[in-house]
């Protein structure tokens, strides 16, 4: 069985920041967003991983000028970051999965994140499309990962996790060769953990080396103010009912002196870095320690691997704040909080946040009662898979299939200075 060397898991960073917030899906104007000086704060707080789609609009380009700029060529070598992008979906209603579409999407990528190689590649949204042309993608990707070295790894993403699994057995039984990550969103947050009941144990035994978890926010469901609303108006697939049940656990987070988003972030990124570290990875934890691939411990442990969006720089610093604190909590935690210089103090206030969290999580999930593990149709009610039958498809409201923005949403005049004890 060939095996791509070395395993995926052995240098993906367990943070990736993802781009589909550098789209009107999510923000009025993609070109309004501080992208650049995102892309360099975030390396300079020790981010390595970027994910990004030629669906997302205009974000691939985005990325790719933030990452060619003197600054970052100066202070960052290519083989210190990764990036990860994705072809077949073209637009919304739009696939295309043939090996000539592929190759040609893989060389606009190169070309617009000006590199020579991309890190990872997924077919994206696979369930839109069938299982034969899932597999011929794949099948052109590690050709051209073989032939040319442009592509290091390759992985599907999608929504239903039942479906991402099926795929997963059926190319390793084709193929004998497994897929190097599969990345589904949305799927294990507050609202919903099928990522951990259900896809683990089955994307485990297809030999699937990388799973990471997009979307902790539930594609910006779980927020006081309700989904995002960009240019491209509601997109969220998600049903009223689950909306109003939402926003009843939100207005009972007001009453605990809390806020839903909070809870639902570090939730999600906490427990995922726990139950996800069986597909997990081992690469450069961004936690303030300096940190190399020569110096890989090949028996340290993994953590679960997330993707988180932002639209701003002080959304940023708030995420790093929040991924830190998760770091410090866990065990041998204390020692890396001294070492980064955060200190003992952190150490024990992140220990204290976690079993709030949990006690929190619990109450949420009560009141969300039905709606907990709920997971919306994907493709939608309707629609017909291209080349299957000659009816036009169903319009198509899922968004782009990467990371939320941590937005806390904050009113108008509201003090925007957090300190630690504000952290979620």
């Amino acid at each position: 069985m060939p095996q791509t060397s070395p395993p995926l898991s052995s240098l993906l960073p367990p943070l990736i920041l993802g781009t589909a917030t550098f789209n009107d899906q999510y923000n009025p104007d993609p070109y309004a967003l501080p992208t650049t000086g995102i892309v360099h704060r975030a390396l300079s707080l020790g981010v390595r991983a970027f994910d990004t789609s030629p669906y997302y609009g205009p974000a691939e380009e985005l990325l790719g000028k933030a990452l060619a700029t003197p600054f970052v060529h100066d202070n960052f070598p290519r083989r210190d970051y990764f990036l990860l992008t994705k072809v077949g979906r073209i637009a919304g209603a739009e696939f295309d999965y043939t090996a000539p579409w592929v190759r040609r999407s893989v060389q606009r990528s190169l070309d617009r994140l000006h590199t020579k190689y991309l890190d990872v590649v997924y077919c994206h949204d696979v369930e839109f499309v069938t299982p034969e042309e899932v597999l011929t993608a794949v099948m052109e990707l590690r050709r051209i990962r073989d032939a040319t070295g442009q592509i290091k790894y390759v992985g599907i993403s999608g929504y239903p996790v039942e479906i991402l699994c099926e795929l997963s057995e059926m190319i390793i039984e084709r193929t004998r060769e497994p897929l190097d990550i599969v990345m589904s969103y949305a799927n294990f947050t507050l609202q919903n953990t099928r990522l951990s009941s259900v896809a683990i144990p089955r994307l485990s035994a297809a030999g699937v080396d990388v799973v990471p978890n997009a979307s902790v926010l539930g594609m910006g469901l779980l927020r006081r103010t309700g989904v995002p609303i960009g240019a491209q108006g509601d997109f969220h697939p998600s049903p009223t009912k689950l909306r109003t049940a939402i926003q009843k656990a939100s207005d009972w987070c007001d009453e605990k002196d809390d806020r839903i988003e909070k809870v639902a972030i570090r939730f999600a990124l906490e427990t995922w870095m726990r139950e996800g570290a069986s597909v997990g990875s081992k690469g450069d934890p961004a936690s303030g320690i300096p940190w190399s691939r020569e110096k890989i411990d090949v028996k340290s442990a993994k953590l679960g691997v997330s993707v988180m969006g932002v639209s701003n720089i002080s959304e940023l610093d708030e995420t790093m704040r929040v991924w830190r604190s998760i770091l410090d909590g866990l065990e041998g935690g204390e020692e890396t909080a001294i070492q980064s210089g955060r200190g003992t103090k952190d150490h024990i206030w992140s220990l204290s946040r976690q079993k709030e969290v949990q006690e929190l999580a619990m109450g949420i999930r009560k009141i969300l009662g039905e709606y907990v593990d709920f997971a919306w149709p994907s493709p939608p009610p309707g629609y017909v898979k291209p080349g299957l039958e000659p009816t036009k498809p169903a319009p198509l409201p899922t968004p782009a299939a990467s990371p939320d923005q941590l937005a806390l949403n904050l009113p108008a005049g509201e003090n925007m200075d957090i300190n630690c004890s504000d952290l979620v």
